[in-house]
């Protein structure tokens, strides 16, 4: 959000009262005087789940018109006005790096290569060599080179030790996590109690029912109806209420 942040301060400094995005979402001021995100009227295309770490003042300042249209309906519009992006194609990864290849955008950009590693069990058994943590994500089955006998899944990336955690598609669900640095949006905290939420582990979850309970010092325990597959710790998980961001955080870890 640094970007954000600098654009706002620039356009607030030269006299603008708001800044205008593209974003398939939507900004409203609620009833307690808190702003927050809505959800875009097109699900699919929904991009509140990125944006869940806006502020309070970042809002008050921010107009996503587009999140009150279909991609059709845009792309329409677009085509009226003669713009030269009414048909391009959707971009479903990081717009820049078309080719998907992270590993190699990050080597080019700041000469690391990640070292190779261990495949271990969760008991810290060696079971193969991997081709470095950045090639994996919890929830992999393929492209792991292993020959077990049996499907095998990363259950978890141990980067202290450069360590892939390999397991059987049972350990890839769990039941609960925790999360820090969160940022709330229409709720204005849990102090020291709870809530009902549904909750989006990744950008294209579809969310899942749960409970979030403040556990004190900045963290956030979610304890979900159901266990959910690949919980992952650096993701974000975003927490929603009746179609508004009610919050959201930086995952540590799952359990369960």
């Amino acid at each position: 959000y640094v970007k954000w942040e600098s654009l706002l301060r620039r356009s607030l400094a030269i006299g603008a009262d708001y800044i205008a995005t593209g974003h398939y979402a939507r900004v409203e001021q609620l009833p307690n005087g808190r702003y927050a995100l809505r959800t875009s009227v097109t699900a699919a295309k929904d991009q509140t789940y990125a944006l869940y770490g806006l502020t309070q003042d970042q809002l008050s300042h921010t107009l996503m018109p587009v999140g009150d249209y279909t991609k059709d309906e845009i792309r329409e519009m677009a085509k009226k006005l003669g713009l030269q992006v009414a048909g391009k194609k959707d971009s479903q990864e990081i717009c820049f790096i078309p080719d998907h290849d992270y590993a190699r955008f990050i080597k080019e950009n700041t000469g690391t290569v990640p070292p190779e590693g261990n495949f271990v069990d969760r008991e810290g058994h060696i079971l193969g060599r991997h081709r470095g943590i950045i090639h994996y994500t919890v929830g992999q089955r393929k492209g792991l080179n292993l020959s077990m006998g049996h499907p095998v899944f990363v259950t978890a990336i141990r980067p202290e030790t450069n360590e892939v955690v390999i397991g059987s598609g049972e350990e890839v669900f769990t039941d609960r996590l925790i999360c820090d640095r969160v940022n709330w949006m229409a709720m204005d905290g849990l102090h020291g109690g709870e809530a009902r939420v549904t909750a989006k582990i990744r950008y294209s979850h579809r969310g899942a029912p749960c409970l979030i309970r403040d556990m004190g010092g900045g963290l956030v325990e979610c304890i979900f109806d159901e266990p959910q597959r690949a919980v992952t710790p650096g993701q974000a998980v975003v927490f929603y209420q009746d179609g508004y961001v009610a919050g959201g955080g930086t995952i540590l870890g799952g359990k369960g």
